[in-house]
């Protein structure tokens, strides 16, 4: 073959191997695809690629052609160890012409008879990434005379260099696909644990029977109808029913239904078709469509149209929906959970909601009592909501004082756990000092009418509070000396007192026994 003829020759191999290794994300299989199409069109044979293992530091066979996977398993070499080894270590090739008169070949995968190895020549390249030698590629080839080994070398470390390119893009990508498989599981995790029940911040006895009832209940399909007032934690709840269930990789979808008016909300919940009504340009699914296999949570379900009602009984009779302008019905696996703050047999007698579809969403109900039955928790929740908005709005209050504690715990809050979150978040937001004050709260806790009734604040009431948290605060540092707390206010002792005995404040308690 003319000098000429054999760049071709070579040209065309190398661009055969590059587009075999581009083929597949699989190290192993485009390394064989390429040493097959090496064999194929050139005299170099028994193609081997060693790869240095990261964590042992030992030259592993990673692809070897015509060899079995037990001699593979034997093709491992240290750092320096026989011809493969060498290379490794020094970067450098090496060439045997005659690999049965060479003592350093080891043969240690046993893949030649003693009887071929006289007529055979032994070439290693090392596998280069920058500065780094990375492994080894090795090929046979038959012995004569003669033998311009100086072109096979330059040709196989343009190849080796194509393989360097091949294994770090790949141990990249699946280095990339370890880290987001590693980030999906962690972020699972943390959603499981989020939503776990365990997490539903209360000691209350009430709220331990909801948690016996939702791990009685979250693994079947049962539907849930959640009865209680606004803001106890209703669409909490249905989210840690989801995420203890078989359904918990599923999606969970919410659809709140006094949010939407009629037309929208059918359109919402069933989809439509292209041309279903005006404005509807494209095809749309709907909630029970992207929930499918997982859990719809619907709430507010006392909100309902009675025409919305029927097409909802018609799909938890049925398990099957029909999207607006669609021909045929469409099959659901999905489990339902329904919430409502409203009086629903009220409604059913009032014939404003069907009795039929009460029913069936009422397969197994779950009441979540209000904040002000369940007293308990109200330190636990404003804790909890102290240490979540000193983490979001960066700041150091320790604790909430004695008197801010006393209007918190007295207060009925008709607006549950979600009022006590709003209070807590603007006290954090407004407090600059170390503990969270009365005066630091909203003006409905600050009157001890508002304790049961809405009644306008007392600007009285208000100055009352105030004085008692101050205090309260110095015979706390003075440790009961009123003669000291008196000057930490810089008033007089008689005024202390005045006001320790109409505002009935122990000193006592705050004195210190040694």
């Amino acid at each position: 073959m003319t000098p000429h003829n054999r760049e071709l020759a070579d040209l065309t191999t190398l661009y055969e191997i590059t587009k075999a290794l581009a083929s597949t994300d699989d190290l192993r299989k485009c390394l064989e695809a390429g040493l097959t199409v090496l064999a194929e069109y050139t005299d170099l044979k028994n193609g081997a690629i060693t790869i240095v293992n990261p964590i042992t530091g030992q030259i592993e066979t990673e692809v070897a052609l015509g060899m079995t996977a037990e001699a593979r398993k034997r093709g491992i070499y240290k750092l320096g160890e026989g011809i493969t080894g060498r290379v490794v270590a020094n970067g450098a090739p090496i060439v045997v012409p005659r690999i049965s008169q060479e003592p350093l070949f080891l043969n240690r995968t046993q893949a030649r008879a003693d009887k071929n190895q006289e007529a055979l020549s032994f070439l290693c390249v090392p596998i280069k990434h920058g500065a780094n030698t990375i492994g080894a590629l090795s090929v046979d080839r038959d012995y004569r005379e003669g033998i311009d080994f100086e072109k096979d070398l330059q040709f196989l470390t343009v190849l080796s260099g194509l393989i360097a390119q091949t294994v770090v893009r790949i141990q990249a990508v699946t280095q990339e696909r370890e880290r987001l498989e590693q980030e999906n599981t962690q972020l699972r995790r943390e959603l499981t644990e989020k939503y776990r029940v365990a997490n539903i911040v209360s000691n209350s006895s009430r709220m331990q029977e909801v948690f016996e009832m939702i791990h009685r209940v979250a693994d079947s399909n049962a539907t849930i109808l959640l009865r209680g007032e606004s803001g106890t934690g209703k669409t909490m709840v249905a989210k840690a029913i989801h995420h203890n269930s078989r359904r918990a990789k599923e999606p969970f979808v919410v659809v709140n239904c006094s949010a939407l008016p009629e037309t929208l909300l059918e359109s919402e919940l069933f989809g439509h078709e292209k041309g279903a009504f005006t404005g509807a340009q494209t095809a749309k699914k709907g909630r029970f469509e992207q929930a499918e296999g997982g859990t719809l949570f619907l709430d507010e379900i006392g909100e309902l149209s009675q025409n919305v009602q029927i097409k909802l009984l018609n799909v938890v009779q049925d398990r099957e929906f029909q999207r607006l302008g669609a021909i045929s019905p469409t099959k659901c696996n999905v489990r339902l959970i329904t919430a409502t703050n409203k009086d629903l047999e009220k409604a059913v007698e009032q014939g404003l909601f069907r009795e039929d579809l009460y029913y069936r969403l009422n397969v197994f109900p779950i009441y979540l009592p209000p904040l002000r039955e369940r007293r308990t928790d109200i330190m636990l929740l404003a804790d909890f909501f102290l240490q979540k908005y000193n983490e979001e709005n960066d700041k150091q209050i320790r604790r909430i004082s004695t008197p801010a504690i006393d209007l918190l715990v007295q207060y009925h809050w008709p607006g549950n756990v979600r009022e006590l979150q709003n209070c807590i978040e603007r006290a954090v937001l407004i407090c600059d000092e170390d503990s969270i004050k009365s005066y630091h709260l909203p003006p409905s806790l600050q009157t001890s009418e508002s304790v049961s009734e809405r009644n306008p604040v007392s600007f009285t009431a208000a100055v009352e509070n105030f004085e008692r948290e101050l205090i309260i605060d110095s015979l706390k540092k003075s440790k009961g000396n009123q003669t000291k707390a008196a000057q930490m206010l810089d008033t007089s002792l008689r005024i202390i007192n005045y006001k320790i005995a109409k505002l009935n404040i122990n000193p006592r308690l705050f004195k210190v026994n040694k």
